[in-house]
């Protein structure tokens, strides 16, 4: 059973990647097929894991339990205002010394993750994720609307199902080897 549609670009070694480029090797190969944020949104199924930030720490756990997933997008209203995840709770609540019945979300939620956009390609998503020793990546659309979040397992997925014919083995590598003794959200 297939995860994704065979849905590819064209994209040839220019542009707007070349700092995070430079740091892996080996280069990207010109006009390599690659898959897009936007084509790994297309797939999955619309954000239901919204949390206000308002709303209490044990509520949110609840939540969390309930959707089987390990974060929720904090929205209030229709604006984004960050992601509440265990790791949150963990290091945020319990290693603090607050308590889940007092705390609520906004007090604990991860406001900084990296942010992309719809066309930015998975490679880029996963040299990014690797620098900044992240799990998440926010999604922003051309009219800086939230469009959704890209996780560690969205990314495996892509490697899995795509193999070598887009990736280069080395990134999927270190992102599999990541270590984790940094602060990974």
């Amino acid at each position: 059973m297939a995860f994704f549609l065979p849905h590819k670009i064209l994209r040839q070694n220019v542009g707007g990647d070349d700092e995070i480029h430079s740091i892996f090797n080996p280069p990207y190969q010109n006009f390599t097929q690659m898959r897009t944020v936007k084509d790994i949104l297309e797939n999955k199924a619309k954000t239901f894991n919204v949390v206000s930030p308002h709303a209490l720490v044990i509520d949110a756990l609840s939540m969390l339990n309930s959707v089987n997933l390990s974060y929720l997008v904090v929205m209030d209203h229709n604006d984004y205002k960050g992601i509440f995840s265990e790791r949150d709770y963990s290091r945020n609540v319990i290693l603090k010394g607050r308590t889940s019945r007092t705390a609520t979300v906004q007090e604990v939620m991860t406001t900084d993750l990296p942010v992309m956009h719809l066309d930015h390609t998975v490679e880029h998503c996963m040299k990014t994720m690797i620098l900044n020793k992240t799990r998440y990546l926010l999604v922003f659309d051309s009219n800086h609307q939230f469009a959704g979040v890209i996780t560690i397992h969205d990314l495996l997925r892509e490697v899995i199902a795509n193999k070598e014919d887009i990736f280069d083995t080395d990134t999927a590598h270190e992102l599999l080897n990541q270590d984790e003794g940094g602060y990974i959200y």
